[in-house]
């Protein structure tokens, strides 16, 4: 039997003729459209199947990755994460403007809110719990001291003035 080294490299020729310019062209437009596979793998792939071996003894076709191969898949991986990204981003923004939004919403009640208490505090003369609570007892002490067809006193207290209109509420 015929002994070959480890790397055999064996020349393929291709004469002037129809049938093998025919063939080289299906070689190279097969090439072109599979440009991982190299004319050695061609080659081999059709000796397999000249030579009728089954698929399952043949040796898969293991192509080292190029480096042309690597970067694509680089890429597309890089690609994916940046519309994962991209993805999550748009998620976390929406939340985060509705958050906003809310927010915003809140601090406008808020701020009209207190505008109405300021108004309400300006409209009201500011009085003071004590005078208010010992002048409502001084005034429930006059009326029944004094009756109703009596004559008023002469000289009132302005606070006592003041706090009238409310106990003329009650």
């Amino acid at each position: 039997m015929f002994q070959w080294s480890k790397k055999v490299v064996r020349s393929v020729t291709f004469n002037p003729g129809v049938a093998d310019e025919s063939l080289l062209a299906l070689v190279e437009s097969y090439l072109e459209k599979d440009p991982e596979k190299t004319f050695s793998d061609l080659c081999k792939e059709a000796l397999w199947q000249s030579l009728c071996v089954p698929e399952s003894v043949r040796p898969s076709p293991t192509t080292p990755p190029t480096l042309s191969t690597v970067p694509a898949f680089e890429e597309q991986q890089i690609a994916e994460l940046q519309r994962q990204v991209a993805d999550l981003e748009e998620r976390f923004f929406a939340k985060e403007s509705n958050r906003l939004e809310l927010m915003e919403r809140q601090l406008l009640q808020l701020s009209q809110q207190v505008a109405q208490l300021a108004i309400m505090v300006h409209q009201r003369p500011i009085s003071q719990p004590q005078t208010q609570a010992t002048s409502a007892a001084d005034q429930v002490v006059n009326y029944t001291t004094y009756p109703a067809a009596a004559t008023p006193p002469q000289d009132v207290d302005p606070v006592i003035s003041r706090l009238s209109q409310y106990l003329d509420d009650f």
